[in-house]
């Protein structure tokens, strides 16, 4: 539990009695009672990475955004290119503030007539207030708060629930649909935040239990947890906010260049744009890199990066021991000219140093399901 929360502060999940049945140990996370294990972390992180892992995660943000020009109304806080995105598909994008820091980073899928964006949970409240204070009059703005999120990540995903819900198999990476699923409407997007196949599916909470129940009736479904889901999405090389993102940081320093548009860097438009595109072609102070530690004990947030001399010259974003590689790998910001793969650096936690490497991210090869070359 956080110092800012308290017992009165959290809030169950519509799966809440679900998880501790199945023997979760819960926490505070965000506002919410969450599992953050079952069984363990590394089996958990194991099993995900070889059968099918079945993650809470309706403590995120669900938001649709209706009314005219939708698409270049959200433009004006964001620097995705999203006029151009077809419907049913997702697209990566960030909240700017004014100097093109990350208020938070979110999916937004083009639905039809309106765009459903799904935000992080811990921000979300932050969001909507910046959201409904910048956008243009006549876009509205709804949370989805009866709406629960469940992700069903690995390689055994797509054989699980096509069975369940025809179809969903044909869908390729960010693209989503409606289906129906354990007599549900479902709305399912092939997408998720471990860097295996796998989907994220947005049904009412009062079917929550339902679902969950179908999902994990298969033999090769467990309940996973937070510890879980943090050392996949580490291993996988995707950054979480609060740790790996925040105000202080652009977009250009997270390596998040992919979700700017080219017409958007062209055209700008977005916030902190000037300062974004110059950044792409000179290049920015930091950089967000991989580390591979020597050892075995892992490196954890707020260690310091040292060069050769000493000096600091950035800080571990986040760390853990790699369950998949078996030793420990870290996540951080360093100074430009330290950033190339195969740059050696020191890393200075309690007072103990640790011998380091620049690696190219992800840690783990993603193994997205995405339409063939010219398909």
């Amino acid at each position: 539990m956080t110092e800012t929360e308290t017992d009165t502060d959290v809030q169950p999940l519509a799966l809440d009695a679900w998880h501790r049945a199945k023997g979760a140990r819960m926490v505070a996370f965000a506002g919410y009672s969450m599992p953050v294990q079952y069984d363990g972390v590394i089996a958990e992180h194991l099993w995900t990475r070889e059968h099918a892992g079945l993650f809470d995660v309706s403590h995120m943000g669900q938001l649709t955004f209706h009314g005219a020009n939708v698409d270049v109304a959200l433009e004006t806080l964001l620097p995705s290119d999203l006029q151009s995105l077809k419907e049913g598909r997702l697209r990566y994008s960030m909240l700017l503030d004014e100097d093109g820091g990350i208020i938070d980073d979110l999916m937004a899928t083009r639905r039809r007539d309106h765009f459903y964006v799904v935000v992080n949970g811990a921000t979300k409240k932050g969001d909507i207030e910046a959201f409904e204070r910048r956008l243009p009059r006549g876009i509205v703005l709804d949370h989805m708060k009866e709406q629960a999120l469940l992700a069903l990540q690995g390689p055994r995903a797509a054989d699980v629930l096509d069975a369940l819900a025809p179809g969903t198999a044909e869908l390729t990476f960010m693209q989503g649909a409606m289906f129906s699923l354990a007599g549900t409407p479902a709305w399912i997007s092939r997408s998720g935040y471990t860097g295996e196949d796998g989907f994220e599916i947005s049904v009412a909470a009062n079917a929550a239990i339902a679902v969950a129940d179908a999902l994990s009736a298969h033999e090769a479904v467990k309940p996973i947890g937070l510890g879980a889901r943090d050392s996949l999405r580490l291993e996988a090389g995707l950054p979480l906010y609060g740790h790996d993102l925040d105000r202080q940081t652009t977009p250009v320093m997270a390596e998040l260049n992919f979700a700017i548009g080219k017409r958007r860097r062209a055209e700008g438009g977005f916030p902190g744009a000037s300062r974004i595109v110059g950044e792409i072609d000179q290049g920015p102070v930091q950089r967000r890199v991989g580390l591979l530690v020597e050892g075995r004990q892992p490196v954890r947030e707020g260690a310091l990066i040292l060069d050769d001399e000493g000096s600091e010259i950035g800080r571990i974003t986040s760390g853990t021991f790699s369950p998949s590689l078996q030793r420990p790998i870290a996540m951080g910001y360093v100074a430009t000219a330290k950033a190339e793969p195969g740059t050696s650096l020191k890393l200075e936690q309690r007072g103990k140093i640790f011998d380091s490497i620049v690696t190219p991210m992800p840690f783990v090869p993603h193994h997205y399901h995405r339409k063939p070359a010219g398909a």
